[in-house]
């Protein structure tokens, strides 16, 4: 059941975030957002809340373990509990190795990396102490391949399917019911692309995303499905795309 669950989302001002949060506050689901962009989230929210949904909003640098705690913090001020985080802030600003983009490296590995490790251990107290809970994260069909330009990219990203799945692991080991989901989009059209500094291959990827994206929306079904499923069962990996691109 959505109805009633709290969710915590991080890079809920736009694109994959902002969709999920809108489609399960519609859903009664108290929805609890956090982004950079605060005006962003206000505008979010208060869309939110003329159609009738509950929402706290926080402005939120993921890099920041200080910044994840207090979100937590929020949201059992505000609605007592948290059920569901889904950890979907993100970077790409692709390039060559041999660009030696040492700048955007470390900003990968800081937002992509440790600020889902900073997610998790705001969240993961909680979770153990109440013997339940779902850890949602947004990788990328590139942490299941690799591409050319991407190797920082997708090495954050091969990262989350190991990190994830160890804490799955762990969670059955340990009797804490923490389900897990994956989730590794093909071209969904986001600001993602924005991030992307080196021009030919921000040209290349708008062409790929312009022949082949699909809405948010469609990753936002996917994270309520996953969160509908019963307690007893974990969906720990969805691999979602366009279903005319051959990623």
């Amino acid at each position: 059941m959505i109805r009633d669950k709290v969710v915590i989302i991080t890079g809920a001002s736009s694109g994959i975030g902002e969709a999920t949060a809108k489609l399960l506050a519609s859903k009664g689901a108290k929805v609890v957002l956090g982004a950079r962009r605060l005006d962003k989230l206000e505008a979010i929210a208060a869309e939110i809340e003329r159609s009738g949904g509950q929402v706290a909003f926080q402005e939120l640098d993921v890099t920041r373990q200080s910044d994840n705690d207090a979100l937590v913090k929020l949201a059992k001020e505000r609605f007592g509990r948290v059920d569901v985080t889904f950890l979907n802030a993100g970077l790409m600003p692709n390039s060559n190795l041999s660009a030696l983009k040492t700048d955007e490296w470390h900003q990968m590995v800081d937002v992509n990396i440790k600020g889902v490790l900073n997610g998790v251990a705001a969240v993961l107290p909680t979770f153990t102490e109440q013997k339940s809970g779902h850890v949602i994260a947004t990788s990328s069909v590139a942490g299941l391949k690799a591409y050319p330009g991407g190797a920082v990219y997708g090495g954050t990203k091969w990262f989350l399917r190991d990190f994830m799945e160890v804490l799955r692991m762990e969670s059955a080991m340990e009797g804490t019911n923490i389900r897990t989901a994956t989730i590794y989009p093909a071209a969904i059209n986001t600001e993602l692309l924005g991030t992307i500094s080196d021009q030919g291959l921000a040209g290349q990827m708008q062409g790929l995303y312009d022949k082949f994206g699909i809405s948010p929306d469609r990753i936002a079904d996917v994270v309520s499905f996953a969160i509908d499923t019963p307690d007893d069962t974990t969906i720990n990996e969805f691999t979602v795309g366009p279903a005319n691109q051959p990623w």
